[in-house]
């Protein structure tokens, strides 16, 4: 009796000890956020005074107002940066889904080689083709064009590699067999039958896929001069001067700005990825 007891409270210890350790690591992610928020209401003097402070300030306006007055213009920011992000998300997404379901519901000669050398190129740092990619949009005039974001997003290795495995371990060929023998099509099987199944699974790669994308800021800095096409970060960007001049209220305001869509692509498809962590943990 007495060892049940022990064990008991030790259990109760160790799920209070689990849950405190959980609420400071949501803090700590959260921290942040708050402060770069409360930061965006600050003036630039009072954050060079007192870095860090998570009571508001009353000079929103002001960082607004200073925003509106130079060369940013979160209008155009968020229509360049929409634009690049949702079409590489739905190329990268569809296209990679596309190639994983052809790397487990067919059987070829070259399935195995192939994935080996899609696998072979993720082992390859992006870094080494910069030079390169930056040279061959010049020589075939493919400056201040969007197209550079969004094709080479549609070839993506690792959610190739991700998709493919999710299809292996929730994907059943059966449920192909049957579509095709009342008449359906391969691109019409996939199409309605196949990608709703990796809805989590293309849920969590597009999170992925659409941060990467819309905090994308080297390759735009390259190949972006017209202010007329710049994404929202490289209008951050541009927003930094010498120490004597930046304004600092108003780069944490535009930061707060270039965050929202993030948010707002997270809350709504966080929906889908509990789904498919409830799904998988129900399967038999």
């Amino acid at each position: 009796m007495y060892d049940s007891n022990v064990k008991k409270h030790l259990r109760a210890g160790f799920k209070v000890l689990i849950y405190v350790v959980c609420i400071f690591l949501a803090v700590l992610s959260v921290l942040p956020f708050l402060i770069m928020i409360v930061n965006a209401t600050r003036s630039t003097i009072e954050i060079q005074s007192q870095a860090i402070s998570l009571i508001p300030s009353r000079h929103f306006m002001d960082n607004f107002r200073s925003l509106d007055r130079g060369s940013f213009n979160a209008f155009i920011g968020f229509r360049n940066s929409m634009i690049v992000s949702v079409g590489a998300t739905i190329g990268a997404t569809y296209f990679s889904s596309l190639t994983a379901y052809a790397l487990s519901a067919y059987d070829w000669r070259f399935k195995r080689p192939v994935f080996t050398f899609i696998m072979a190129v993720m082992m390859v740092p992006g870094q080494l083709a910069v030079i390169g990619f930056v040279q061959f949009m010049y020589n075939i005039n493919m400056v201040n064009n969007f197209l550079p974001f969004v094709i080479p997003a549609i070839a993506s290795p690792p959610t190739v590699f991700f998709m493919r495995q999710y299809l292996l371990s929730t994907f059943s060929i059966d449920i192909v067999n049957a579509a095709r023998i009342d008449g359906s099509h391969e691109f019409r099987t996939f199409n309605f039958i196949v990608l709703p199944m990796m809805k989590p699974a293309i849920a969590m790669q597009a999170i992925f896929i659409f941060v990467g994308t819309w905090n994308q800021l080297l390759m735009p800095l390259i190949l972006l001069t017209n202010p007329d096409k710049y994404t929202m970060p490289v209008m951050v960007r541009q927003l930094t001067g010498s120490i004597y001049q930046t304004e600092f209220g108003s780069i944490y305001l535009a930061l707060t700005m270039s965050v929202i869509p993030l948010f707002i692509v997270y809350f709504a498809l966080s929906k889908y990825i509990i789904a498919g962590v409830q799904l998988g943990g129900v399967k038999e």
